[in-house]
């Protein structure tokens, strides 16, 4: 524990010891400065009233930045419940016009306001931010509003409005997590990187086989996958209408609860032959028989009992990207799952085939990868060439 915090902050640090296993511990000491007894009470009641970690942890992040900001746009903590006033402050501070901001430099986040925040780390966005992540913010704003018995004024008219012409004024096109899908061949070339026997080889090998194979898991249920919820099933044909073609190992991950289903639905997907084989190979190299199946590996290859963050999952992906002679920038964790559908569409997969085994539930969202694949290669595109 840090030996820099004292009184109220330390004993909040204490307090968010309880939750190491959702937040980041580099991120307590600073959320314990950010925020209020209050808060740490409010987090700590939704851990025990079962939220996903994956929420939970977005939540406290989404807190810490409200608490900073009203901080340092009012020199008050955050007020319950936040008068409309403040909701509408908080949406002109990160949702402006550019191009107003070039004539108008009182148009925006003052800079008064913005200097201490980039202080912290907590903003770096040089423009506005993103609408989403406003929106984001601002229900969690919301939800905690009611989670502490208070109503808010986030429904109100003048809200809703204000929300609507700043992000018409921004003029913003939603932009997908991953720059770029990560398609079968691109899945090769991270695959080749994976090529020996070594610990971290063979974990990253598993890693990106399962999240690929499974529906293109997201980073969070890589990072809380754990060995029970691995279920062996019966070998299933290479080709299923030939008896006579070769068997091939089958498994059944059991996702739990997901950002699209909760926990008593049974989620899962299944996986079938190299995926499954690499899989095991990693279990029987680790040792590992019980708990996280992917772990932490440090520099002498001792193998941890945590699981791998969300985090560090992404940060697999892209070091993999790097040793492959691609960019790691124009890629994510988020661009397997996108890769998944892209090359379910490349292969002719049924859309709700790829949807069941991926645990997408808006059929548009889900569908854009197959449009996309159908405009690149139809004759609507090719009228003039």
């Amino acid at each position: 524990m840090s030996n820099s915090l004292s009184g109220p902050v330390l004993a909040r640090a204490e307090q968010l010891d309880a939750l190491d296993a959702i937040l980041p511990f580099d991120r307590r000491d600073q959320l314990a400065a950010l925020l209020t007894d209050e808060d740490v009470a409010t987090l700590k009641h939704l851990a025990t009233e079962g939220m996903g970690e994956n929420t939970l942890r977005a939540f406290a992040s989404d807190l810490g930045y409200l608490e900073a900001w009203c901080m340092a746009a009012t020199e008050g903590p955050l007020p319950w419940p936040a008068p409309q006033s403040l909701v509408l402050k908080f949406i002109a501070h990160h949702l402006w016009d550019p191009a107003r901001r070039e004539i108008d430099p009182a148009h925006g986040m003052p800079a008064d306001v913005e200097a201490p925040l980039r202080s912290q780390g907590l903003l770096r966005a040089t423009g506005p931010h993103a609408p989403a992540t406003v929106k984001r913010r601002l229900t969690t704003w919301s939800v905690l509003t009611k989670w502490r018995g208070l109503e808010g004024d986030f429904l109100a008219s003048s809200v809703r409005a204000a929300l609507r012409l700043a992000v018409r004024a921004q003029a913003r096109p939603r932009g997908r997590k991953s720059q770029s899908a990560i398609t079968g061949d691109v899945l090769s070339r991270l695959l080749a990187t994976c090529a020996t026997d070594r610990l971290a080889d063979l974990r990253d090998r598993a890693l990106l086989l399962t999240a690929f194979a499974s529906g293109g898991r997201r980073r969070s249920e890589l990072a809380a996958l754990r060995v029970d919820d691995l279920i062996d099933d019966e070998p299933v044909h290479e080709n299923p209408n030939d008896p006579n073609s070769r068997q091939m190992p089958c498994m059944i991950l059991r996702l739990g609860r997901t950002k699209t289903t909760a926990a008593d639905e049974d989620a899962r997907a299944v996986m079938v032959g190299r995926p499954v084989a690499a899989l095991k190979a990693w279990l029987a190299a680790a040792g590992i028989e019980t708990g996280p199946v992917f772990r932490r590996i440090d520099q002498w290859g001792n193998i941890d009992r945590r699981p791998l963050t969300p985090q560090a999952v992404n940060l697999i992906l892209k070091s993999r990207c790097e040793k492959a002679g691609l960019d790691p920038a124009k890629f994510s964790a988020h661009g397997l799952r996108a890769g998944y559908l892209t090359e379910a569409a490349n292969l002719g997969v049924p859309l709700q085939q790829a949807m069941q085994q991926s645990q997408h539930r808006s059929l548009a969202q889900a569908a854009s990868y197959y449009n996309d694949e159908n405009r690149r290669n139809g004759k609507a595109a090719r009228v003039v060439i």
